[in-house]
This record gives structure tokens, sequence and C-alpha cells, in this order.
């Protein structure tokens, strides 16, 4: 294997990891000698793209940060995210955030931290499980069936509370009453106390969403007026994006 996939394996090994990994983790996981998965490590040290910590361990560096956000900065998704946020600034005091989907994951490409006090700020660059949250679920549920079965027996989801899904039958329920209503909910299946509403994003000419726009809410202050409101913020926010990427009539 030449060395820059190999590098590319250990990075996406990386990042695919609840908390950092000590050498021998990664050694296992690549299946590489272990002076190979060293030497690697220590380049990508060098560069910026791998961090080496205190106790030994690795994660992934900040220069993979600002190669995100380069990315990031050229694509018309993010950008049509935030002119609309600009344009429109909804629902202030809650936090917005725009979610793409990476195998059994969402990824963070766009955030909007909100006024209100919530004790949880979304990054860029975060990761979550996509059959715990509202914007996982939206995209999960434009997705045909036999590839969420897929993503479940491969064990590509798994919980975060009580109430998150992992089973694809409840989970497949679920998703068939999201594509009903064109919204999906997260009632406390990421984090205790919290709400999110999402919804599916299209561009041109797929039934596929290519992302998904999510609001959070803390459960405690949400009475059915203000739930209303987000389901509409959403809905709105996550067509207007769609419109502007070139989507006629898909999923709106």
């Amino acid at each position: 294997m030449p060395a820059v996939a190999r590098a590319a394996h250990l990075l996406d090994t990386l990042a695919g990891a609840r908390q950092s990994m000590p050498l021998a983790d990664l050694v296992r996981a690549l299946a590489l000698p272990k002076s190979t998965v060293h030497g690697l490590c220590a380049t990508l040290v060098q560069a910026g793209l791998v961090e080496r910590l205190a106790d030994g361990t690795y994660h992934l560096g900040t220069r993979v940060m600002d190669l995100a956000h380069a990315y990031m900065a050229r694509t018309d998704l993010t950008a049509e995210f935030q002119s609309v946020l600009d344009a429109e600034a909804p629902m202030p005091e809650e936090s917005l955030v725009l979610a793409v989907l990476d195998g059994g994951d969402i990824v963070y490409v766009g955030c909007r931290n909100g006024t209100r006090p919530f004790g949880f700020n979304f990054r860029i660059g975060m990761r979550l499980p996509a059959n715990c949250t509202a914007s996982g679920k939206a995209m999960l549920a434009t997705l045909p069936p036999e590839q969420v079965i897929e993503l479940a027996a491969s064990r590509a989801f798994y919980a975060l509370t009580r109430k998150s899904i992992v089973r694809p039958e409840p989970l497949l329920a679920a998703l068939r009453r999201v594509r009903t209503r064109g919204h999906a909910v997260d009632d406390e299946e990421t984090r205790h106390g919290m709400v999110c509403i999402g919804a599916p994003v299209f561009g041109p000419g797929s039934p596929v969403a290519q992302a998904a726009v999510a609001v959070s809410l803390q459960k405690s202050s949400l009475d059915a007026a203000r739930k209303a409101h987000a389901i509409e913020t959403v809905m709105r926010v996550a067509g207007r994006i769609s419109w502007r990427l070139g989507a006629r009539g898909v999923g709106r």
C-alpha cells in the first residue's frame, strides 16, 4: 500500500475513534508493522494532521480543521446555509446546524450556536451517530431501506441515551414517519433534556438528501406552539437552501 494511502487510512481510523488511540490500537486497526505505523504517526504529527498527547496516545491534529474550513469555504452547501442565516436570522436564541451524512455518522459542516444558555455547544467537524440525531434521521429517511439495514447490520449505529433507536425494525418505522411528516425529531435520543427538529436539504435531480438542517431546544421550555414554530422554521430553512442549490420539487 502506498505511503499516502496508509496515511489516509490512519487519519480515517482516528476520525472514527471516539477517543484518542494508543499506538498498539492503531497497529491492530491498520494491520501494519509497528515501525511503519510509528513512522506514519511521526510524519503526520510533524505536519500537524495528528497530535500526540502526553499519555502517548494519538488523535487528529488542528491542521485537519484548517483543511476542513478551507474545503467548506469553497462549497455551495455551507455558503448557502450561511446566506440563509444572514438573510433571515431564524430563531437566533436557538442553535442551528447543518450536517452531512458519512456512513452511519453525521458530521456538522455548519453551526450557529444560539444566544440562549444551553450547556451544549455544537462545532464544525463534530460527529454523532445518525440514528440518534434529527438531522441524521432526516437524511436516513431519504435512503433506500436496504441501505439503512446494511448500516445497522454493520454496527454503524450506536446509542447515546436510553431513548436512542439502534435496531433496524423500529428505526425503519421511525424513518417512515419522518418521510410522511417531512421532518425528524430527536426527543432526548442524543442528550438528556434536549429535543431537536431536523429537515432534509436536497440538491438537483436526486431524491437522496445532500444534507440536513436541525434546531436544538431545551425540552423543559418546549411547548406545542414553540415546537410547531421550530418545525416550520427548520423546514423553511431547509427548503430555501434546497432551492438555492437547484432542487425543484424534490422532498418539498
